[in-house]
């Protein structure tokens, strides 16, 4: 089974759709070649009081996204070298997105993973392995824009999935601390 997401899925609590996404596939398809990652990490990013959020300081031209429409892609550079990629979520005017931290491989190019694991840990070896930038940025997360999430049928466990904080947002104050990373043991 190779369902879609809707981009209704997207149009929920941004914590709900966090936890909800493990275990979903990033599909990304660059001319012949198609990536499959099943997404094993992921950080929420939720709503303008989130001083670890883009948006904590208010609309601006970078975040301007996270104020539209759920279910569209916001990419942003960091350390002018690593692009990041976020779902933004929840609805119109309540800036919030979630970050896609970390994946394991399961289609690669024209080969298919087979024997072993590609696991991509940090959203910039996710990002770099996928030819991912910010051309990607604004579009909505659907086959027609080149890259969008599956749901494959894979079941993850509620006890299966790990809670801790986000990383690298100590400057965000008791923000930081909250438990808004999501992740599954590979």
């Amino acid at each position: 089974m190779r369902k879609v997401l809707p981009l209704k899925f997207f149009n929920r609590p941004t914590l709900a759709i966090a936890r909800d996404l493990l275990g979903k596939f990033l599909v990304c398809k660059t001319h012949d070649e198609k990536f499959a990652v099943m997404i094993t990490e992921v950080e929420a990013y939720d709503g303008p009081h989130d001083k670890a959020s883009h948006a904590h300081r208010g609309r601006t031209k970078r975040n301007e996204i996270m104020f539209g429409e759920a279910g569209r892609w916001y990419v942003y550079l960091i350390y002018g070298m690593y692009s990041m990629l976020n779902i933004v979520t929840g609805p119109k005017d309540y800036p919030a997105a979630v970050l896609i931290r970390g994946g394991i491989v399961t289609e690669g190019g024209k080969w298919k993973v087979k024997d072993g694991k590609i696991i991509l840990n940090g959203p910039g070896k996710l990002t770099q392995f996928l030819k991912i930038d910010n051309t990607l940025g604004e579009r909505r997360a659907e086959k027609k824009s080149g890259c969008w999430i599956e749901n494959r049928g894979v079941k993850i466990k509620k006890s299966d999935i790990k809670k801790s904080p986000r990383i690298g947002v100590e400057y965000a104050k008791e923000w930081a601390e909250k438990p808004y990373r999501f992740y599954i043991d590979h």
